[in-house]
């Protein structure tokens, strides 16, 4: 007869939202949604607003805290890689937007000065397609979005770049204190159910940046080339 030992189960979590302006490193994974983007590598990955007159396309994203006090607490948030509201070039603004972010999870994740463009540096941050980004570690700043509608919930504030004195302070394994965002006051519109959070394989390649050393190389030669060492 088959049995189900629980013994070895995590203790469940209490709900509770991580504070206001905290910084930890987080692992984002990718919860892929059905719609293909337009790399190879994409297949699938893209998810589609319920609104099906809308051409966005997102990223839906789970964050995983990966040390210190708030370790293995989650939060969700999505990312518009395509369509919405265009600037005067006919280019997307939510994926500009986007794109910053993306940038600043690498060069975070590899200790990356923001204004090194050197050939090394822009390699890094050439990808095959998004789906490199699942399993990326990087420093983050949690904000608490307040919605009196719903349950306040979690979400990035902002990536914590190389050249700030947190990012330096995480990844020499400190604490630091929390630095409440403004922004997070201020009631923000109805948001809808992220849904049941799915469990997703961490890449080999996907390891954490350490302050003082350089990265290592992937394990699989086929990942991307900005961690390639």
């Amino acid at each position: 007869m088959m049995t189900y030992d629980m013994n070895d189960a995590e203790p469940q979590m209490s709900g509770e939202i991580i504070p206001d302006g905290t910084f930890a490193k987080v692992t984002m994974a990718i919860r892929p949604g059905g719609v293909d983007g337009q790399s190879e590598l994409d297949q699938c990955l893209l998810k589609a607003p319920k609104d099906t007159t809308s051409d966005v396309l997102m990223l839906d994203c789970e964050f995983t805290v990966v040390e210190g006090p708030h370790a293995r607490r989650k939060f969700w948030q999505m990312f518009t890689v395509q369509g919405g509201k265009v600037d005067e070039n006919g280019v997307s603004i939510g994926w500009k937007i986007s794109k910053s972010t993306f940038r600043a999870m690498i060069d975070s994740a590899l200790g990356l000065a923001p204004d090194d463009m050197s050939d090394a540096a822009k390699a890094k941050r050439v990808l095959r397609g998004l789906a490199d980004l699942n399993g990326i570690t990087f420093v983050a700043k949690i904000a608490v979005e307040q919605n009196p509608q719903y349950k306040d919930k979690n979400k990035l504030d902002r990536v914590v770049l190389p050249n700030e004195k947190e990012w330096q302070a995480i990844m020499r394994g400190e604490a630091v204190a929390p630095s409440p965002s403004h922004r997070a006051q201020k009631p923000a519109a109805p948001a809808q159910s992220a849904g049941k959070p799915q469990q997703q394989q961490r890449p080999a390649w996907s390891q954490p940046a350490s302050a003082a050393a350089k990265p290592s190389a992937p394990a699989q030669p086929a990942g991307p080339a900005w961690l390639n060492g």
